[in-house]
């Protein structure tokens, strides 16, 4: 038997090793039972799956499980992102979305992401009954023909969720103002699902790597600036790109770059939305943001009158106040990114036409919209660095931080420590370091916020020093 454990979104593993028909199936089983527990007889799910290999005989192997077990499916013809299943999820009132997907992980990985009626992650609490539920083993055996004699008595339906994704793109952006702002903009799907939508509705802007490739030429589809280099250069020669836009895998996350070609990082985002969403829209609400996240936040929220809460990391702690309580915006440190109006649920490719809206609409580059947020909440950067050790050594370092052993990091004194996910040192109300372990690997993340990137990277060496020392 293979243990089968949900983590901060969904089940992973190596295809063909723990991830294997079996398996998607054992899961689906226990969803089917959890269904039934939880559901007044009919129940109905949404099913998608991305570009990774194998992903439509898992989507279809999940469709099979559902549809035997008495569960209306509609499953998505082609690939599609884990927005496009959310939002049809909660457009159809289906009770839960299935996305087959592995996100940002590298090319051998597939997994299951579970999403509630709502349009976003299903809730920790949810997720661990239906983890509880997974039988030992299933008899499960992968069957075309069985698949197709459950289409035709209509048990199995197809969906097109990217057409209704668009849909919903064209009724919430004036897309014209875009197209016909005289700037060009530049994507990279990173081989993601994502790839359709931007050729789709901006044809005129320059693509790269949106071409279906499983293997994703090896790389992990994370959007982050090592992985994005080639379309860091391809902005940089060009001369005439405004700004570019990436996604992961399955397009939920986002990466940004100026006209220079330059990295703008999640926290720099999440400040140009919130401007643009309450100057310009002149939208209201709360903002939630991830423990990792900039300290600029809460200064732009006290700036513009609104409340902020800071959440445990993972989008599931997100999502749980967005779908209860008025939040104008969620967003995380990764890329993770949602706001108003749509779906409680990440999207890069929505985030990103949000800021070329603001672009298009403002006639200002992305250089000197982010001047504008720095004119309110001064300049930053953030800078993050992953340290492999062994388990042993991350745990000890670990104990130290329980025990506040750490009272300075360098020349930088700590003047107060915060410990909802990990251990936040502030040096001063700007500038600080912070320690959290992985919960599946021995690495160790430690971040950094200060006014330039050398004097963040400068407080991640010192962090580095002091606590291996």
């Amino acid at each position: 038997m293979t243990p089968i454990k949900f983590g901060t979104d969904g089940w992973r593993a190596i295809i063909a090793k723990e991830f294997t028909v079996e398996n998607v199936a054992r899961v689906t089983e226990a969803t089917v039972q959890w269904l039934k527990d939880n559901t007044n007889g009919t129940s109905s799910v949404i099913i998608g799956h991305d570009c990774r290999f194998a992903g439509e005989m898992f989507a279809k192997t999940a469709a099979i499980v559902f549809a035997k077990g008495g569960v209306q499916v509609k499953l998505a013809s082609g690939f599609v992102s884990t927005p496009m299943v959310s939002l049809g999820t909660c457009k159809e009132n289906a009770d839960l979305g299935i996305v087959i997907t592995a996100s940002h992980n590298p090319p051998a990985y597939n997994g299951y992401k579970i999403k509630g009626s709502y349009g976003g992650p299903l809730l920790p609490e949810k997720v661990q009954e239906i983890e509880d539920l997974i039988p030992n083993s299933s008899d499960f055996k992968y069957d075309e023909e069985e698949f197709k004699a459950l289409q035709a008595k209509g048990l199995i339906q197809d969906i097109d969720l990217e057409g209704m994704y668009i849909a919903a793109v064209e009724e919430n952006f004036d897309l014209d103002a875009i197209r016909n702002s005289g700037l060009k903009f530049a994507y990279d799907a990173m081989y993601g699902a994502g790839q359709n939508v931007i050729r789709k509705i901006l044809p005129d802007a320059v693509l790269l790597h949106c071409e279906d490739n499983p293997g994703f030429m090896g790389q992990a589809p994370e959007p982050i600036h090592k992985n994005l280099l080639e379309f860091s250069d391809l902005i940089k020669n060009s001369g005439d790109i405004a700004a570019g836009l990436a996604t992961d895998g399955d397009a939920d996350r986002i990466g940004l770059y100026n006209s220079k070609g330059e990295f703008v990082d999640s926290h720099h985002i999440i400040l140009l939305l919130i401007k643009y969403l309450v100057e310009q829209k002149k939208m209201t609400g709360k903002v939630v943001t991830a423990f990792s996240a900039s300290v600029k936040v809460k200064q732009l929220c006290d700036h513009f009158g609104l409340e902020h809460e800071t959440v445990k990391i993972g989008f599931k702690y997100i999502c749980s106040h967005m779908i209860s309580e008025d939040v104008l915006l969620g967003g995380e440190e990764s890329g993770g990114i949602a706001i108003k109006g749509h779906v409680p649920e990440r999207d890069g490719i929505w985030m990103g036409l949000v800021i070329w809206e603001y672009m298009a609409k403002s006639g200002k580059s992305l250089e000197q919209l982010i001047d504008e947020v720095y004119a309110i909440v001064g300049k930053f950067a953030f800078q993050r660095n992953d340290l492999h050790l062994t388990e042993s050594v991350k745990q000890s370092i670990i104990e130290r931080c329980k025990k506040d052993e750490f009272k300075s990091f360098g020349s930088m004194s700590v003047a107060d420590i915060q410990k909802i996910d990990g251990f936040k040192y502030f040096f001063n109300e700007d500038e600080w370091v912070m320690i959290r372990p992985s919960g599946t690997e021995p690495v160790l993340r430690t971040y950094a916020e200060a006014e330039t990137l050398q004097k963040a990277e400068d407080i991640l060496n010192a962090c580095k020093q002091e606590i291996l020392d």
